[in-house]
């Protein structure tokens, strides 16, 4: 791998977000570009179609130090969404066509002004979908995060909820010792309020990443995997279970350079591209607002500094649902993970 830059070793911080789009975008194992990669398998340029979700990252935050985080979210981060900056994107919300509303963090829970915002949201959309990414074990700490699941199933919020694996090693490896039994007495409360039951109207929705340098397996026969281990251990329930590709960003970027998988792993997700996904890539009808209230075309793109281009509006308190359908969205190499088998999103497969 030619000309790499070293990532930083301490635990929990990433190579910076330009270095990184400079190793994506110039580190030589042989793959196209991204945009050349799509103009190759006959798909028209990407454009974005209807905005339906307003993706909002409250803050890095967060009470765990995942291993493979996309976010390098943990204890020591300090960017928080400000009540300003919340209110920008009620104002948004108003008059537009966006049906969901997807809050994410670090662990969102802990900014001081998420019960306010939620209210906010809901009176909002009072028919609208609010989802909510937990990694469930705040709700087993204070007594104020404790009853929050109650406050969530009032406000009609579903959850999406991150659990790597459903065994206790795999999860305390990438998560941290104790976390999988504090997961599943989240879940066990969470059931026993409604959530993951039809009957509830509820949505309990969990995440699976690949614990190692590979693609997620089949979604379909994943979710029946961890549906029957579930039930029959621990007697838990859910909605669906959401594969999603792990993406060569930030500490995951920095494992593939420690480990010296980085073109292995970039050339996998190029020999995996599906042209049947590019169409259906969550910047065509996301768009994501950052911390302080910038705007960029996906989650992934945030992360990597990449907002959105002028002239789209570039931050929250200049939205323009107009102006968004007819920006430009920026690619890179680390699109490929969105594009690898059976597609990837912040909502599971695409395919």
């Amino acid at each position: 791998m030619a000309n790499s830059p070293s990532p930083r070793h301490r635990q929990g911080v990433s190579t910076p977000a330009a270095q990184q789009v400079k190793l994506l975008e110039e580190t030589e194992c042989g793959i196209p570009p991204f945009a050349k990669r799509v103009a190759q398998s006959g798909n028209p340029p990407l454009r974005p179609a209807e905005i339906e979700v307003l993706q909002i990252n409250t803050g890095y935050t967060c009470n765990l130090l995942c291993r493979h985080c996309h976010v390098d979210a943990g204890p020591d981060r300090r960017e928080m969404m400000t009540r300003s900056t919340m209110e920008h994107c009620l104002e948004a919300l108003k008059g537009s066509s966006i049906t969901t509303v997807d809050i994410t963090g670090g662990a969102p829970e802990m900014n001081p002004e998420f019960r306010w915002f939620i209210e906010k949201i809901r009176a909002c959309l009072p028919e609208g979908k609010i989802l909510v990414r937990s990694n469930l074990t705040l709700f087993t700490t204070s007594e104020t995060y404790r009853a929050l699941p109650h406050f969530l199933k009032e406000q009609r919020v579903n959850i999406i909820a991150s659990l790597p694996c459903f065994t206790r090693e795999v999860v305390d490896q990438v998560r941290g010792t104790g976390v999988f039994d504090r997961s599943i007495e989240a879940l066990r409360v969470l059931n026993s309020l409604g959530y993951g039951r039809e009957a509830g109207g509820l949505e309990l929705n969990l995440v699976y990443n690949p614990s190692g340098h590979t693609l997620p397996g089949d979604q379909a026969a994943l979710e029946e995997e961890y549906r029957k281990h579930l039930a029959d251990e621990f007697g838990i329930v859910f909605s669906h279970l959401f594969t999603i590709t792990n993406m060569p960003v930030s500490r995951f970027l920095n494992d593939l350079l420690e480990s010296g998988e980085y073109c292995r792993y970039m050339t996998l997700l190029e020999k995996s591209y599906n042209p049947l996904a590019v169409e259906k890539m969550m910047c065509r009808t996301t768009v994501s607002v950052g911390w302080d209230g910038t705007l960029y075309d996906c989650d992934f793109n945030q992360m990597l500094h990449l907002p959105t281009r002028k002239p789209a509006p570039q931050h929250i308190s200049e939205f323009s649902e107009s102006r968004l359908r007819n920006r430009t969205i920026t690619l890179g190499q680390h699109c490929y993970g969105c594009t690898a088998g059976a597609g990837s999103s912040c909502q599971g497969s695409l395919l």
